[in-house]
């Protein structure tokens, strides 16, 4: 405080003077005014604006209060509130705090559905592609080696000599199988990859002497597949399993008779004198049926042949043995077809001692048939794509 803004100062006894003290003090003579060191002067307002703004804010304060006690209320009796936009402004704010909180799930869950969908892009590419190797497997510990042969015979199938002989070359391959299992579950097939088969088996018996052999049939194995089983050192069955079926067979179908009743013609052209040969719409010749006939016995006698040399003097002297019927499990051990009865657990525990069974058998991943597929496909529209082209060409 300055000089002009201290009080007036009292008497001796600390009490301040009162005015009628302090004009019967003056002398006579004095001007009317008091003396400047004994005046009370007050600032001007001006100087104390920090004042002024804390007045005004807590005027904002107590009027923003006021007002937003209003909004609640008008909000609860659902009646608009005077005094500006105050309840304007409440509504636009929950509807940006609304449209917030919506953007911010919508992100979260594009994050979410990235995620899951790089996942599956990882499972595609992990089942699209092998990453095994192409050499043979590595185990350790004493164990029994199965390959499973399962399906009609065939070319390019799993099924297919390719695919099996890949496997038991890997099974006889491995030094820590006991021996090597073939389950058969077969009802033949193409006598061509079962003979191949067949034949990769008796080589790999010669090359590992020393490492038995065994085939097990589940439900049924039968031609091609009783074909393959011929070359093992034994076969187990169920007493319920099919067995047999040795024989060949050539089958079609013959529709000149339903022509002749509906009136249609063959238009058959060949460059050979047997081209058109077994043609289900042109009929039979009797040369060429005694052919086709030859031919059959000609393989049935390799069939015949394959099986004796595989089975041995453990085949019966049946009349009905070679004739394309087939037996029970329980029946075939019976004929010499089979040994004995079992299964893959039971012959490796019981009869291998390797109770662990490990399966050598090469699977066809998605890749090989995803690409077989497309290649039928675009195999199919260029057939197709040829076949109009002529077309357009015969209009021309």
């Amino acid at each position: 405080m300055t000089e002009e803004q201290k009080p007036p100062v009292g008497d001796e006894s600390g009490e301040p003077g009162r005015p009628d003290d302090r004009k019967a003090a003056r002398r006579p003579g004095d001007d009317a005014q008091p003396p400047e060191s004994e005046r009370l002067v007050t600032a001007p307002r001006a100087e104390y604006p920090l004042e002024d703004e804390l007045r005004a804010g807590d005027d904002a304060a107590r009027r923003e209060a006021r007002e937003r006690k209003a909004r609640i209320a008008g909000a609860a009796t659902g009646a608009p509130v005077g005094g500006g936009a105050g309840w304007e402004r409440d509504v636009l704010e929950k509807v940006l705090m609304a449209t917030l909180r919506e953007q911010r799930a919508a992100r979260r869950w594009r994050i979410f559905f990235r995620f899951v969908g790089l996942g599956l892009l990882a499972l595609i590419f992990i089942a699209l592609f092998d990453f095994k190797g192409d050499g043979a497997i590595s185990t350790s510990g004493r164990h029994t080696a199965m390959v499973t042969l399962e399906g009609e015979i065939a070319a390019g199938t799993p099924a297919g000599a390719e695919s099996i002989n890949a496997s038991l070359q890997a099974a006889f391959a491995d030094s820590n199988a006991a021996g090597v299992i073939l389950k058969i579950n077969s009802p033949g097939g193409s006598p061509v990859q079962a003979g191949i088969i067949n034949d990769e088996i008796r080589r790999l018996r010669a090359l590992y002497p020393s490492k038995p052999f065994y085939v097990v049939v589940e439900e049924i194995c039968a031609s091609g597949g009783y074909y393959v089983a011929a070359a093992a050192d034994k076969i187990y069955v169920d007493k319920a399993s099919i067995i047999g079926s040795i024989g060949v067979l050539m089958d079609g179908f013959g529709f000149t008779g339903l022509m002749d009743k509906l009136g249609v013609e063959r238009r058959l052209y060949t460059s050979g004198a047997n081209k058109g040969m077994l043609d289900p719409f042109s009929p039979q010749v009797p040369r060429q049926k005694a052919y086709a006939e030859t031919m059959l016995k000609e393989i049935h006698q390799q069939f015949i042949d394959v099986v004796k040399e595989g089975r041995g003097d453990r085949l019966k002297n049946d009349p009905d043995l070679f004739s394309g019927l087939f037996w029970s499990g329980e029946r075939s051990i019976e004929l010499g077809l089979a040994d004995a009865l079992g299964t893959a657990d039971t012959v490796a525990r019981d009869v291998l001692k390797a109770e662990d069974i490990v399966d050598y058998t090469v699977k066809e991943n998605i890749a090989e048939r995803v690409a077989k597929r497309f290649g039928a496909a675009v195999g199919t529209a260029a057939m197709k794509a040829m076949l109009w082209s002529t077309r357009m060409q015969g209009m021309h």
